[in-house]
C-alpha cells in the first residue's frame, strides 16, 4: 500500500493570495518509517529540549513569530531547516516515493471551489500512479492522509464519490477508503507534506524557487510527462514550470 500525505497552502477566502495549493508525498508503507526518521533526526539536531514535539511547519519556521522557539535560530538557519527537511526524502527509494501537487489560480477557476478541484486532481493522479504500478506487475492500493480540516466531511464524501460514482475522468478504484484526517503534530508525514506545499506556494505565489528547486524533479512522471504536478492557470499567462512545460495547454 502507498500512503499519500497531503497538506494545503494558501487560503480560499484571502483575496490577497492568488493561488490555492494541495500537495504532498506518496510513500510505500514500509518507507513511512524512514520518512519519519529523517525528519526526527533533523529535529533532534536543532537543539530543541523536546525534539519529538517540535513540529516542522514551514510557515512557522520561516516567520518565527514573537514567542516562537524558532526565533532562537537565524533566518539563514531556518531556511536551511526547510531545505534539509525537503531533502530528507532523498533517503527513500526513488521508486517508492512520489510527490504530488496541484496549484490552482483561484481567479482562473472561479466560480468553482478550488479545494474541490485540487482534491479531484490529486485523487485522479494518485490513482493513475497506482494503475501504472498495476500494469507493471506491482498491484498496490492507496490511502490518503490529510491534516485535520474544516473540510473533513466534504473531502471524505468526495473521495467516496470518486471511488463509486466517479469524477470527470473516471473512478479511483485503487483508493481503499475515504481520507484519514490526523493532527499534523502527530505525524511527520503530514509535516513533510506541509514542506512540499509551502515550497510550491513560494514558487507560484512569490516567484521564489529556492525550496521548489530541491524537489522539482521528484513529482510523479513517466516518459518525460509530469503527471504528479498540475498547474491550473489562465491560458494567456505564460509559465515555464515543469507541469506546464511537460503538458502545455
Amino acid at each position: 500500500m502507498y500512503l499519500l500525505y497531503l497538506d494545503d497552502a494558501g487560503s480560499v477566502k484571502n483575496s490577497a493570495e492568488k493561488h490555492l495549493i494541495l500537495a504532498g508525498i506518496a510513500v510505500f508503507e514500509r518507507q513511512a518509517y524512514w520518512l519519519q526518521k529523517g525528519l526526527d533526526d533533523l529535529a533532534t539536531g536543532l537543539g530543541h529540549p523536546e525534539p519529538g514535539a517540535l513540529e516542522l511547519h514551514a510557515n512557522a519556521i520561516l516567520a518565527a513569530r514573537k514567542g516562537s522557539w524558532w526565533r532562537k535560530l537565524t533566518l539563514e538557519k531556518r531556511r536551511a531547516v526547510i531545505t534539509d527537511g525537503l531533502k530528507s526524502a532523498q533517503s527513500l527509494f526513488p521508486i517508492q516515493r512520489r510527490l504530488f501537487g496541484v496549484v490552482v489560480d483561484k481567479n482562473a477557476r472561479s466560480p468553482e471551489d478550488p479545494v474541490e478541484y485540487a482534491f479531484e486532481q490529486i485523487c485522479s493522479r494518485f490513482d493513475l500512479f497506482l494503475r501504472r504500478l498495476y500494469h507493471q506487475g506491482n498491484p498496490q492500493r492507496g490511502l490518503i492522509v490529510l491534516d485535520k480540516s474544516s473540510l473533513e466531511t466534504r473531502l471524505q464524501s468526495l473521495a467516496s464519490e470518486f471511488r463509486t460514482i466517479g469524477h470527470r475522468w473516471g473512478t479511483t478504484p485503487n483508493l481503499v477508503d475515504v481520507p484519514f484526517f490526523v493532527d499534523s503534530r502527530a505525524t511527520r508525514g503530514i509535516q513533510y507534506a506541509d514542506l512540499v506545499a509551502y515550497a510550491l506556494w513560494r514558487k507560484y505565489e512569490r516567484g521564489d524557487g529556492e525550496f521548489f528547486d530541491v524537489i522539482g524533479n521528484w513529482f510523479d512522471s513517466e516518459g518525460g510527462v509530469v503527471h504528479g504536478l498540475h498547474h491550473y492557470r489562465n491560458q494567456n499567462d505564460p509559465c515555464d514550470c515543469p507541469a506546464c512545460v511537460s503538458r502545455p495547454y
